[in-house]
């Protein structure tokens, strides 16, 4: 079997790092389509929004048992075939109208993502070390932070242009260029396999969640990403029915939003060194200081500029403190680096599910008050987690054992 050595390293990163957005791809790029697929399904709302949910729960769970898989199996073989199924599941879903199958080829498609994305993070810890290590795990949310960006701006014209079935044409085909690149150039990084003992790895889950400050950065990670989510469920509703926008309009907005998230990603990494704990509590007491003006400026005006203006600054606060403790957890658990990542992004995911499916339906998000109530609630619920870090934190046997 193909491995990756130091004659194709640099080549299997750039492949993972084009890869590593997949997942953003799979999640947003359809985006646009909801009030679209609404019509052309037959079905409500809520359906639509639940493939989107259901994609993120089964992605979120099978996150927290694929890494145990690879690191026992191997990462290069699982993420080939995942990939080739990945490109079948989206052929079905274009040439189905049963919003039911839809469902089904979505909570498969979340299954193979997380295979693809749990592999492709491995192999960073795997064949890196030290400081460079650090950089390419700090800078993989950026590069996830990507997909957010690009996939709802291009959803939103392949929307206009081809209607919603091209955005999974769109993945089908993205899908197949990697797997070809993947059977070219990539290989196994896996330095040697551990043998699959079921009471082994239940330690191994027990010893990660049980560490207070992995378990925190889990809940953390996912109330933010709520944050996107819900933006994501709902913008193209008041966008397109409320406001009267086309879905390219709704593409700009999750544009605007993606590249808030990437540029505070990328001023996270940049600020490193930085003391960790200010800098969460700074960006969360911002958060909350533009969410109630959010919410205080809604009866005074009222436009979709207004909403985008305090949808980027949150999001931007967002991306910030997402990259800061997503790298921390990533890196927490070197020598289980599959089963860490699986339960980091994993466990985020499952949190995210449920708060964003629950927040958005249950306060209809349809203008800048409801808004502004979802976000508050996310903040609030972020602040009560940091200051559990907090006090963990201020006991002693603790503070040597966080990692800046």
């Amino acid at each position: 079997m193909r491995r990756v050595t130091d004659s194709n390293r640099n080549i299997s990163a750039i492949l993972a790092f084009i890869l590593i957005p997949i997942s953003g791809f799979a999640m947003d790029v359809y985006v646009p389509s909801f009030p679209a697929m609404v019509h052309d399904l037959g079905t409500s709302v809520s359906d639509v929004r639940l493939t989107m949910t259901i994609f993120l729960i089964s992605y979120g769970l099978s996150q927290l048992f694929v890494g145990s898989i690879i690191d026992s199996y191997g990462r290069y073989k699982l993420g080939l075939a995942s990939l080739a199924a990945f490109i079948v599941t989206n052929l079905v879903i274009v040439s189905t109208r049963s919003i039911e199958l839809i469902f089904v080829m979505r909570a498969l498609q979340g299954f193979l993502i997380s295979i693809i994305m749990v592999s492709k993070r491995s192999l960073f810890i795997d064949v890196f070390e030290g400081d460079k290590q650090k950089h390419y795990t700090s800078l993989l949310s950026v590069v996830w932070s990507a997909a957010p960006v690009i996939a709802p701006f291009l959803g939103g014209y392949l929307q206009h242009a081809f209607a919603w079935r091209a955005n999974f044409y769109f993945l089908a085909i993205y899908a197949f260029v990697m797997l070809l690149l993947e059977l070219r150039y990539s290989g196994e990084t896996l330095p040697r396999t551990k043998p699959f003992h079921l009471g082994s790895i239940v330690n191994t889950y027990k010893k990660m969640i049980t560490a207070p400050d992995f378990a925190y950065g889990i809940v953390i990670l996912g109330l933010s990403y709520s944050m996107a989510i819900i933006f994501g469920m709902s913008a193209p509703f008041f966008i397109e029915n409320v406001f009267h926008y086309s879905p390219v309009v709704t593409g700009y907005a999750a544009l605007s939003s993606g590249i808030a998230l990437l540029l505070g990603g990328m001023l996270s990494k940049s600020m490193i060194a930085r003391n960790f704990m200010v800098k969460l509590t700074t960006a969360n007491l911002l958060q909350a200081a533009f969410a109630v003006a959010m919410f205080v400026t809604a009866s005074w005006f009222s436009s979709i500029y207004a909403i985008m203006f305090f949808v980027i600054s949150l999001h931007f606060l967002m991306g910030f403190m997402y990259n800061i403790y997503f790298t921390y957890c990533l890196t927490r658990f070197p020598e289980n680096a599959g089963v860490s990542g699986g339960i980091t992004s994993g466990g985020g995911y499952i949190v995210t599910s449920f708060f964003s499916y629950l927040l958005a339906n249950t306060l209809n998000i349809h203008n800048q008050q409801t808004f502004a109530i979802s976000y508050m609630i996310l903040i609030v619920l972020i602040g009560i987690m940091l200051l559990f870090l907090r006090a963990y934190l201020n006991k002693p046997k603790a503070v040597n054992t966080f990692k800046e």
